[in-house]
């Protein structure tokens, strides 16, 4: 079936439907041209053209300098509706191409299939290319290979060329100045599949569910901590030195594919999932809210080293629910990173038992303000955040089961890698912030993640 162009919505005719809207300072603020609409993300049940949508005037980083507009420019040849994976690849074109594009995922979309829509396995990744687990596991066993050095030879070559051959299929490269939005009603997203923003600007990412994404062929490195790891590949978003990224209402999962199923090897969990969404690579100016966050381990990760760069690494993250989550939500280093308005549920669910919350690190500037944590008896409070001796969080206005709760000081009366309680910026790109946390574990059920925009 063909990717079809959609007809572009007169702009003018949608604004007249939604008069009590004010939309024209928000335009004037930012700057942006009068034929874009800007309007506010939670408008859930307004019936606005979440295609052409853009982000608000100081919603978070997202809106400094040019803001964020994704593909609210783009003409008739250049509107695209996908239900299938070759149509998204279609669609999404060279990752070069500036040219304003959106593309609107009707359904789901299975990355693990090939060009005609043929359900594609783990086998047919690896077929032909020598690799078996089996072997693997019998070439790499630390009882013979030891523990000091990257796995190598004829076993790790066909892993990494098995691992290429899915990643061929499940990475969806998207261009600068693109809008990737689901389809309201019809369950819309991606599964298996990774949407990788990499050296672009301006991305728009809407009302979409993103679920089990597992990489076939995770490498064993038995120098990854004390006991080794397996790493895998595939973020369900990730970020790598992009800049103006809005990422808005979607749902971040692991299921069907939960931590709890899969096999131990080398005494350690044979890892198929990465992050869920990671913002690295010197990536900058991202605003993330209205999310949801679901059954995962290492969640979002903002700096890929302690090394990343300098300056950059700027992200908002508002009004996002965190349940079954692990730990990094997020892991932040060197940037200035405002987190506001956030839920976290750390009641364990279905295996995945809070490590952290919060962690700051490689001296990360980090504002955590008016979020609700939702805590059982059991829990060290001491423990939702963490960090590595250099980050920086100033916390206020957090609550802990509706008590407020100074979080930095409980941790670091618990830890002798103290966080740093002053920040050397102070948040000015805020619309939308609440003055208190009370609420959001309610509001928050009803207003985030796929599906609720309409």
């Amino acid at each position: 079936m063909a990717v079809t162009a959609s007809p572009v919505p007169s702009h003018r005719r949608s604004l007249r439907k939604r008069r009590t809207i004010v939309v024209t300072a928000a335009v004037a603020a930012a700057g942006i041209g009068a034929g874009i609409l800007v309007l506010n993300a939670n408008a859930a049940s307004t019936g606005v053209d979440l295609y052409h949508q853009t982000l608000a005037a100081k919603d978070g980083w997202a809106s400094a300098g040019t803001g964020t507009t994704g593909g609210a420019k783009a003409d008739a040849a250049h509107t695209f509706t996908v239900s299938t994976r070759a149509q998204l690849v279609k669609a999404l074109g060279s990752a070069s191409d500036t040219t304003p594009r959106i593309v609107k995922i009707k359904g789901t979309i299975d990355a693990n299939t090939d060009d005609s829509g043929k359900k594609l396995t783990c086998a047919d990744y690896s077929a032909g290319t020598g690799y078996s687990l089996s072997a693997y596991l019998k070439a790499f066993a630390p009882s013979t290979y030891g523990r000091s050095k990257l796995p190598s030879g004829t076993q790790e070559k066909a892993r990494a060329a098995a691992q290429a051959r899915q990643a061929k299929n499940v990475i969806f490269r998207v261009p600068a100045n693109t809008s990737v939005v689901g389809v309201p009603g019809t369950n819309a997203g991606i599964t298996g599949g990774m949407l990788q923003i990499q050296s672009v600007d301006n991305v728009i990412v809407r009302n979409l569910s993103f679920a089990a994404t597992q990489d076939c062929f995770p490498q064993w490195d038995p120098t990854d901590g004390d006991s080794g790891n397996w790493n895998s590949q595939y973020d369900a978003v990730t970020l790598r030195g992009a800049t103006h990224v809005w990422a808005d209402h979607n749902t971040f999962t692991d299921a069907p594919g939960l931590d709890t199923s899969d096999p131990t090897y080398y005494g350690r969990q044979y890892q198929i999932h990465d992050g869920e969404l990671d913002i690295t690579k010197g990536s900058d100016l991202v605003t993330v809210e209205r999310n949801q966050f679901t059954n995962h381990d290492k969640t979002m990760l903002i700096g890929s080293s302690d090394t990343d760069s300098v300056g950059k690494l700027r992200v908002s993250i508002h009004h996002n629910v965190w349940k079954g989550i692990v730990q990094r939500a997020p892991l932040a280093r060197i940037g200035q990173i405002h987190i506001y308005n956030n839920y976290y549920d750390t009641t364990a669910l279905n295996g995945y038992t809070l490590l952290y919350s919060v962690n700051s690190r490689a001296k990360a500037q980090v504002v955590v303000q008016n979020n609700y944590w939702k805590v059982s008896a059991s829990q060290k409070l001491g423990k939702l955040f963490s960090g590595d001796g250099t980050g920086s969080i100033a916390g206020s206005g957090n609550l802990v089961n509706g008590t407020a709760t100074d979080l930095v000081a409980a941790y670091n009366a618990a830890s002798s890698k103290k966080l740093k309680t002053t920040v050397n910026w102070t948040p000015t790109l805020t619309a939308g912030l609440e003055t208190s946390a009370k609420n959001l574990p309610t509001e928050l059920a009803t207003t985030t993640g796929a599906g609720i925009l309409k």
